[in-house]
């Protein structure tokens, strides 16, 4: 195939083990892809679960961590420095499958760059992982391997007994590999585990387009939810995960003693069981904090949910919100945080390492925690509260900051570097 002009599009696949949702690798893709649209590339889709437009995506059910058999794999090789010989052979028979795909999905639509998604840093998918590193090896595709977490992050891979694959796939460092980091902890890192350099591009919102504003559609939102006109609306736009330090919210509102303030708590819970989000149920209940779980009343389309209730959007969650509760331990990035920004709404922040090394140099004025609440974060998140003046110079402070360093400008920057890497072409 021969290669492309300078200056027009390029045919870009884009590979995961899921593209649908509100997940933050589905969301980041999609801003990549919407970016690079916009300078005339086209954007096709492998992965076992999609949401993406049939006609330029291949569903390839065993992609998806979900599947029953890539369940079966990492049931036997976390928690364990053994594995038995049925598995191996179990994740190379499905990588060989995988990889036959990926073949079929490149010749399909005549790709000539692939952008992997997360699937070669976290071992979700061990045989995804295996079909992409080995795809590369045999053909050295151009290649952009974006990489959210890798499996050191994170204590659930520490103990395994794949570490032979895991140094070979996760990532893979086959010479026709771009690899791009989110965060410089990240970028560090595989620098020195894997002796790769990275492309370092933050999470973006599109800060040159205004933000989602009270409509016709999101006016009932407060009364839908049960939250009166005039309550303090504490909104926790996370999922509900032990990571997330989502007690630390539940401390705040119970430290300012106001019944008027009340905590939303967006998104599902499940990802790791629903132990932690009846913990703080019953956390809230014994303070005396009015907690309202609502993630069937928050999807990616405005609608009705299967009980014929009226579904919103995010961003109509954000349109109502008062405050921004971001009580994180750990994050890779931190979406919500810019999402606060974006939405210019004051929030707290728990100092998470990322947002020390990345995010706090950068000057945004925020409420900060340092693991546990305090007096002093109490009375400066009611000063913010009570202070429309300095709540109004907080958010438009950070607003502007939002739109110097994680704005689609910045990606779209980055991305022409990308491409420009893999092709050795000038583009967008």
């Amino acid at each position: 195939m021969s290669a492309p002009a300078a200056n027009t599009g390029h045919r870009i696949g884009f590979v995961g083990t899921r593209f649908a949702g509100t997940d933050g690798v589905s969301l980041e893709a999609a801003k990549w892809a919407k970016v690079l649209w916009r300078h005339e590339h086209i954007s096709y889709w492998f992965a076992g679960k999609l949401d993406t437009d049939p006609s330029v995506s291949t569903l390839v059910p065993h992609a998806y961590f979900g599947h029953p058999d890539i369940q079966w794999i990492n049931e036997r090789v976390y928690g364990r420095t053994t594995r038995d010989p049925e598995v191996t052979r179990r994740i190379y028979a499905i990588a060989d499958h995988l990889k036959r795909s990926l073949y079929e999905f490149v010749s399909r639509f005549d790709i000539e760059i692939l952008c992997i998604q997360n699937a070669s840093c976290i071992p979700m998918n061990v045989p995804l992982g295996v079909a992409i590193a080995t795809y590369c090896a045999e053909t050295g595709f151009p290649t952009i391997a974006h990489h959210h977490d890798f499996y050191w992050e994170r204590d659930r891979f520490s103990v395994n007994a794949i570490g032979d694959i895991l140094r070979m796939a996760f990532p893979c460092t086959v010479p026709c590999i771009q690899h791009v980091t989110i965060n410089s902890e990240a970028q560090r890192a595989l620098s020195h585990r894997r002796g790769m350099s990275s492309v370092l591009v933050p999470n973006v919102l599109d800060f040159e387009k205004p933000p989602q504003a009270v409509d016709d559609y999101n006016s009932d939102f407060r009364a839908s939810i049960g939250v009166e006109p005039d309550d303090i609306l504490f909104l926790q736009p996370t999922r509900v995960v032990p990571r997330k330090g989502i007690e630390h919210a539940i401390a705040l509102i119970k430290s300012l003693g106001n019944p008027k303030c009340k905590l939303v708590v967006s998104h599902e819970s499940g990802d790791e069981g629903h132990e932690y989000l009846h913990m703080l149920q019953d956390m809230a209940v014994s303070q005396g904090v009015d907690l309202r779980y609502i993630p069937t009343r928050v999807g990616e389309e405005r609608g009705v949910n299967d009980d014929g209730q009226k579904v919103y959007l995010l961003s109509d969650a954000y349109a109502h919100a008062d405050f921004i509760t971001y009580p994180s331990l750990y994050e890779g990035f931190g979406n919500a945080l810019i999402e606060a920004f974006y939405y210019r709404k004051p929030v707290l922040v728990n100092r998470y390492s990322i947002f020390v090394s990345d995010i706090e140099p950068k000057g945004f004025d925020v409420i900060t925690m340092n693991g546990y609440m305090t007096r002093d974060v109490v009375q400066k998140v009611q000063a913010v509260i009570e202070d429309p003046t300095y709540r109004e110079r907080m958010v438009e402070h950070n607003y502007e900051l939002g739109k110097r360093f994680f704005s689609y400008a910045v990606l779209r920057r980055k991305l022409r570097a990308l491409v420009t890497n893999v092709t050795g072409l000038e583009d967008l």
